[in-house]
């Protein structure tokens, strides 16, 4: 039974200990519902090059009709009320009048159980996985607040997002659809070791994924590179070998899941696509003289292969091309080449919170990518990346009902998307909780800010070669 939902009258020998009583949602999920709006984005493209389909009506106004959790109607009101016949009596009816219908956000690369925190891997001694479980709790809640109502988890130690994507499958936790990982697959003393999944060699690997299949994921995730926040990890080295990568991605695929890579160096992006990989996280062409260093042709097998990327262009990126160019993850070069980019983030490590999503988006498009080519990023296409194609990311008769209500338009500018006037996941509204202001970082941490990072090791390079051949 959904928690929102009355269950049925006391009979004549009992009373209510408690009575129900309905919370503050205004679309419950418990039956036929309607939401209307000016506009509805769907999450398909235009019939014009680089265009959304947009619905608009604006003698009657247009909306979605519900049942329960899936939307069963889209389109110009009248043919809705139509559709509704005799259920129109007793409809839920949300009018927002003015603002815009779109599918709801898609964090396509989270880290939920260490969110919040200074350090990725912090310890928390005997409570451990009760704190990790906390954080993770108050990060898809902070997610959803700003309009995300799916997520795919990209490392948990202790399969903290598993128990937690159950959770709110089965209703006991409102939340975002959860797409889990686990904890990431690294090499001994490899980047994110302190997840808890280290290997070494093949039968490690086979017993790592096979654990992880075991522990109900849905996405094999594995370091195919060091990384920056792994201290002598070296990101433009590959941490797996080819014939290691190539089983990874095998016995995930035999064992029906989804892999993703984290993959900055080119050595390693290019390995886990020899391998067959899905996902690619970062996919920076970080070169070991500490550049990015971009691979027209490396890119066209990205793109043949219909692998998916997320560049991770967080908000201060744009900040970060500006104090070293030379650390410019490609977006704009990708999908000209026809990569298919989806809108991860890495949030949940530090510097990098969750509310900070939708300044994600705008600094994509900042770096390049057109605005419509960024609402795909973030809805219809981020779902298909994570499993979740015809599932969620489009308003379409016969998906989910997870939606978001703007005040005007994004089309227009992506800033629409910071006001929220409704989160609806599976048919039923999320009260967003208040969230706090976020400014912009001016001063980065250098152990977190990867430019810096690249310059300390461009330096130590030029260091070297100036030293006297003695």
């Amino acid at each position: 039974m959904m928690p929102s939902q009355t269950p049925p009258a006391p009979s004549e020998d009992s009373t209510w200990v408690t009575p129900p009583r309905r919370g503050a949602e205004r679309v419950t999920g418990a039956g036929p519902a309607i939401i209307t709006a000016e506009r509805i984005l769907t999450g398909r493209r235009g019939d014009a090059a680089g265009t959304l389909e947009v619905l608009a009506d604006p003698v009657h106004g247009v909306g979605v009709l519900l049942d329960g959790p899936r939307i069963t109607a889209v389109g110009p009101l009248p043919e809705l009320q139509d559709q509704a016949g005799a259920a129109l009596e007793r409809l839920e009816r949300l009018d927002l009048p003015g603002a815009t219908l779109m599918p709801g956000l898609i964090e396509t690369h989270a880290h939920l159980a260490t969110s919040g925190t200074d350090i990725e891997y912090p310890e928390y001694g005997v409570h451990e996985v009760a704190r990790l479980t906390l954080n993770a709790v108050r990060a898809i809640r902070e997610l959803a607040s700003v309009g995300i109502t799916s997520v795919q988890s990209l490392g948990a130690r202790h399969y903290v997002d598993v128990a937690l994507r159950d959770a709110i499958d089965d209703g006991s936790l409102r939340g975002p659809r959860l797409r889990a990982s686990g904890p990431q697959i690294t090499t001994t003393g490899g980047h994110s070791w302190h997840a808890g999944a280290e290997v070494d060699g093949l039968d490690d690997i086979r017993r790592a994924v096979r654990d992880h299949h075991k522990r109900g994921v849905d996405t094999v995730k594995f370091m195919a590179t060091g990384g920056f926040t792994t201290a002598a990890s070296l990101p433009w080295n590959a941490q797996f070998t080819a014939e290691e990568m190539a089983l990874i991605v095998a016995e995930t695929h035999r064992l029906g899941h989804l892999s993703a890579a984290h993959a900055h160096g080119t050595q390693g992006i290019e390995r886990a696509v020899d391998a067959g990989i899905d996902y690619l996280a970062h996919a920076s062409f970080i070169s070991a003289s500490g550049r990015t260093e971009f691979d027209p042709a490396l890119a066209d097998r990205i793109a043949e292969a219909g692998i998916y990327v997320d560049c991770t262009i967080t908000a201060d990126v744009p900040g970060m091309i500006e104090r070293n160019p030379d650390f410019a993850p490609p977006a704009r070069q990708l999908w000209e080449r026809g990569v298919r980019i989806v809108a991860g983030h890495d949030t949940g490590i530090p510097q990098v919170a969750h509310r900070s999503y939708v300044a994600g988006l705008q600094a994509l498009e900042e770096v390049g990518l057109p605005r419509a080519e960024v609402i795909l990023a973030a809805t219809s296409r981020a779902a298909a990346a994570i499993g979740l194609a015809g599932i969620t990311g489009a308003l379409a008769p016969g998906y989910e009902a997870d939606i978001i209500a703007v005040a005007s338009d994004p089309t227009e500018g992506l800033g629409a998307l910071h006001t929220l006037r409704a989160v609806i996941m599976r048919g039923r509204e999320f009260v967003p909780d208040p969230v706090q202001g976020l400014p912009r970082i001016d001063d980065p941490d250098p152990a977190a800010d990867p430019a810096i990072v690249l310059a300390a090791h461009r330096d130590s390079i030029r260091r070297i070669n100036e030293h006297p051949n003695v």
